[in-house]
């Protein structure tokens, strides 16, 4: 096992120890296990920020540089730039590659609208994990806007949300799994 590979896994196996004594990830019949029921919980569960929120007129290097700032891969569009008018477009880091650069646009002039997705497919925030997945999944997106009943910015739910909900919920199998593949197969 190479140095940096057993310096890993050392260190996984610590860190699964220092969980061996928390009631939390053990259920009344043992150590809990991936459970169905838990894609049916409601996304507000999900690890989620604030959304940046712009309007259809600012630009597009506003947008990005709040993105940046922010490390985030995702603005929210709505119809005045608040959190109290409804969600209208979408705009993403694939925007910035596939519709300016790939253009070979300016974004310093550009406005949102001009390369935003208009009317995404949103989540209403009472809808549930699998759903979300599932949106994600057929449509092939990486950031979904979840929305109240009026269709107001809640958050934006990504993939790295779910995932990283799922390895804070079950981390002794995460951190087992790599443990295991680790011990199964030579090289990097």
């Amino acid at each position: 096992m190479a140095t940096g590979t057993r310096d890993r896994f050392h260190r996984d196996r610590r860190e699964l120890e220092d969980y061996k004594d928390e009631a939390y990830f053990d259920g009344p019949n043992g150590p809990r296990v991936f459970d169905s029921r838990l894609l049916r919980e409601p996304v507000t569960i999900l690890p989620a920020r604030k959304p940046l929120l712009f309007s259809r007129s600012d630009s597009v290097t506003e947008a990005v540089r709040a993105m940046q700032g922010e490390h985030r891969g995702v603005v929210l569009v709505t119809e005045d730039g608040t959190p109290a008018t409804r969600v209208t477009g979408i705009f993403t880091e694939r925007d910035v590659l596939f519709r300016i650069v790939d253009g070979g646009r300016n974004p310093a002039v550009l406005p949102l609208s001009a390369v935003m997705t208009p009317d995404p497919e949103c989540l209403q925030d009472r809808q549930t994990i699998a759903e979300a997945l599932r949106m994600m999944s057929v449509g092939g997106f990486r950031h979904v806007p979840v929305v109240d009943e009026r269709g107001m910015p809640v958050f934006v739910v990504s993939v790295r949300d779910v995932v990283q909900f799922l390895v804070e919920s079950f981390p002794r199998e995460i951190l087992n799994l790599g443990a295991d593949r680790q011990s199964e197969r030579e090289g990097g």
